[in-house]
């Protein structure tokens, strides 16, 4: 299996300099992965590194907490459009999700994807932190609403487990795919998640590509 067209290969530490990311970006390109994953602020940056290449450029909003304002992630996510990103990866505001305030969610996802456009959109539900009942009502959600990925978690609260992935791809009956991150650290890892039903995974680990490993 050729798993470097599933990968976005990440790089989220808060200590990450020019310098990491360049180096993040080399390694995109070397093994030609799907997109590097990386902060809002670097965007512009990366855009400049992986130009004339099919590696695209993702990064994240309201990140890693989701509970920043609606108005701050949809001007997060604008600004990294408008210096290059090609998707966003946006985490959900988890206290509305533990209240049942799902038309919150609703109405963030939709101003998300009028602000998005035709870009892609990815969700972070944080996997870790939720019951089997609100995982699969955030999959509906999502696959309701017109966004591309679910993603499973940021990384710092748990991560991809083959149970979440089978869950949520069974309650999937349009055109929304998963993308499976966190703790993913080895090719067999990455493997058994695709298998399970992942489209794409998240990793800062580049040992993920090779088989060997």
């Amino acid at each position: 299996m050729e798993i470097n067209k599933y990968v976005d290969l990440t790089n989220l530490s808060a200590t990450a300099t020019s310098k990491d990311i360049k180096k993040t970006c080399e390694l995109a390109i070397k093994h030609q992965v799907k997109a590097v994953c990386i902060n809002s602020s670097y965007v512009s940056y990366a855009k400049e590194l992986l130009a004339n290449t099919d590696v695209l450029v993702c990064t994240v909003v309201g990140f890693p907490l989701g509970a920043n304002t609606t108005f701050s992630k949809v001007a997060e996510a604008q600004l990294s459009i408008d210096n290059g990103a090609d998707e966003i990866d946006m985490v959900i505001h988890l206290g509305k999700v533990k209240e049942q305030d799902y038309q919150y969610i609703i109405s963030e996802l939709e101003l998300m994807r009028l602000v998005v456009k035709n870009k892609i959109l990815k969700v972070i539900i944080e996997t870790a932190l939720l019951t089997e009942e609100e995982i699969i009502n955030l999959t509906k959600i999502c696959d309701e609403n017109a966004i591309d990925y679910i993603k499973t978690s940021t990384g710092f609260q748990g991560g991809a487990t083959i149970s979440n992935v089978e869950l949520i791809k069974s309650h999937i009956t349009g055109n929304l795919k998963i993308k499976a991150s966190g703790k993913i650290s080895t090719f067999l890892d990455a493997k058994n998640l695709i298998k399970a039903g992942a489209d794409r995974i998240g990793t800062s680990k580049i040992e993920v590509l090779s088989n060997e490993s």
